[in-house]
């Protein structure tokens, strides 16, 4: 899998709204379809189109373990992660370099 860089990232409706956690390689390609509405399924159904918080890692077991990590969280440490890096839920697509 040369060439992707493994990320979690964390979608959302809006501020405060619906959120959605992944994993991926490719950031910018999957967060484009995010927003396109182009892969059926949870994002698509509840208009999750914000990129609200995104975290790089060297591997991809890394990236899952945070992944699922994550997934177990409730939804108020959710919050506060993101609003610990954006508080104000900027949409961070502009910021994806990779």
């Amino acid at each position: 899998m040369s060439g992707q860089q493994p990320a979690v990232y964390i979608m959302a409706s809006g501020e405060r709204g619906t959120l959605y956690v992944g994993v991926t390689g490719s950031l910018r390609q999957r967060v484009h379809q995010h927003r396109e509405g182009s892969v059926e399924g949870f994002t698509s159904r509840y208009d999750v189109g914000r990129l609200v918080w995104f975290e790089l890692h060297p591997d991809f077991p890394s990236a899952i373990a945070r992944e699922k990590q994550l997934k177990k969280w409730n939804r108020v440490w959710k919050l506060r992660l993101i609003e610990n890096a954006n508080p104000i839920w900027r949409d961070l697509w502009d910021d994806i370099q990779i």
